[in-house]
């Protein structure tokens, strides 16, 4: 059996030992070590990374009790150095111990068990009996799991017998009966886990809870431990920092100032929306003098074809003419009419569209389309403008 030195040294991010077993399976590259630090995914805890003989470790999980370790390739010697990202681990080590803490506030708090947990790249989660979570009560948590934090609480691990396990005030039994292994935070709680952990509460450094949100009858919080929680802090504080210099005020008048571009930016925009509908109208007229036979075309070069589509409807509405716009930007037409018109433009588009590269459609009174090339599309305006024409002076 592999001697799990995750478990009885959990401090050790470098040492040596020898390969028990080497294999390939799928094309991928495993070994067994007589001793690993590496610890393997199970727990809601991911599995630790590093190298071995400075070849990168992929993945570590457990078999039948044996750890294996994913290599990029395989080692040219059976004696080996091996060395931990210890970062990583730590971080795994602060948010583990960093859950269990939390849970254990949760429950004295408001009596409400910790019914999963996660540890993600970005922020770890646990899921609590809760309906709902307010700011007040998320408020609440984090003073309360912070001022444990402070206490320095010792972390302890050790095996017991199912016997001895029955005499612990644990939440939750666990399914095994033989190597059980208990996480005891001094004066809080004791928990079966397979994870690894801190020394004391003070190395979680600080826990931050970032979101509560409703899951499958349950509540999910958000949170983030020590070296991540610093990072995530200073990140936020350049941005608020990048915000306060672009509004040129400090920290505190960001908000105030917020709210006030907000302001601005309804103002401008329900102006400019005023303005639009001012220039529509004029263009409106102007391009009805183009109108023959109650039929209109027009290709837009710089107009976008949600404006082209805004001026088509506005002109529809008012008078009874076919019309057909495109816009150049956006290689795409509108054809429509307000009903006064018999002519079928979805029909007209599904049966000449695939001639010109063109993918649409539509109902009796309005069709849209999209070309792949302006060119096709130029085409297509010149081919509907005297069909439709043909056809409008044949139905008068």
């Amino acid at each position: 059996m592999t001697e799990k030195l995750f478990y009885s040294s959990p401090y050790t991010d470098e040492w040596k030992t020898t390969i028990k077993k080497a294999f390939e399976k799928d094309g991928k590259c495993f070994v067994v070590l007589e001793g690993t630090a590496f610890y393997p995914t199970g727990g809601g805890q991911p599995n630790d990374t590093g190298t071995i003989n400075g070849i990168n470790v992929l993945d570590v999980f457990t078999e039948q009790d044996q750890v294996i370790h994913q290599l990029e390739r395989m080692p040219e010697t059976s004696s080996v150095n091996c060395k931990l990202d210890w970062d990583r681990r730590f971080d795994h080590m602060q948010h583990h111990s960093g859950q269990h803490l939390l849970s254990a506030v949760c429950y004295s708090l408001y009596d409400v068990r910790t019914i999963s947990f996660h540890l993600g790249t970005d922020y770890a989660t646990i899921d609590i009996e809760m309906d709902a979570l307010n700011q007040n009560q998320m408020d609440t948590f984090e003073q309360a799991v912070n001022k444990e934090i402070y206490k320095s609480r010792m972390v302890h691990t050790y095996l017991v017998t199912d016997e001895e396990l029955r005499q612990l005030p644990l939440l939750k039994m666990p399914k095994v009966t033989e190597n059980i292994r208990i996480v005891e935070i001094e004066g809080i709680e004791y928990n079966a886990c397979g994870g690894t952990h801190v020394r004391s509460t003070a190395e979680i450094g600080i826990i931050k809870l970032l979101k509560a949100e409703k899951q499958k009858g349950a509540v999910r919080l958000f949170f983030k431990c020590g070296q991540r929680a610093l990072l995530d802090y200073n990140e936020t504080l350049k941005i608020l920092g990048l915000i306060s210099a672009k509004f040129n005020t400090g920290r505190n008048e960001v908000l105030n100032r917020l709210e006030k571009w907000e302001a601005d930016q309804l103002n401008m925009e329900a102006e400019m929306k005023r303005v639009k509908e001012e220039n529509n109208s004029y263009l409106a007229k102007e391009l009805l003098t183009y109108a023959k036979n109650d039929f209109l075309t027009y290709v837009f070069e710089g107009k976008s074809f949600d404006d082209t589509k805004e001026l088509a409807i506005k002109i529809v509405n008012e008078n009874d003419l076919v019309l057909l716009f495109a816009s150049i930007p956006d290689n795409r037409i509108i054809l429509m009419h307000n009903g006064t018109k018999e002519i079928p433009c979805g029909t007209f588009f599904k049966e000449n569209l695939s001639t010109f590269t063109g993918k649409g459609g539509g109902s009796d009174k309005s069709a849209q389309a999209g070309f792949s090339s302006t060119e096709d599309m130029h085409r297509f305006v010149e081919f509907a403008q005297e069909s439709l024409s043909k056809d409008l002076r044949l139905n008068k």
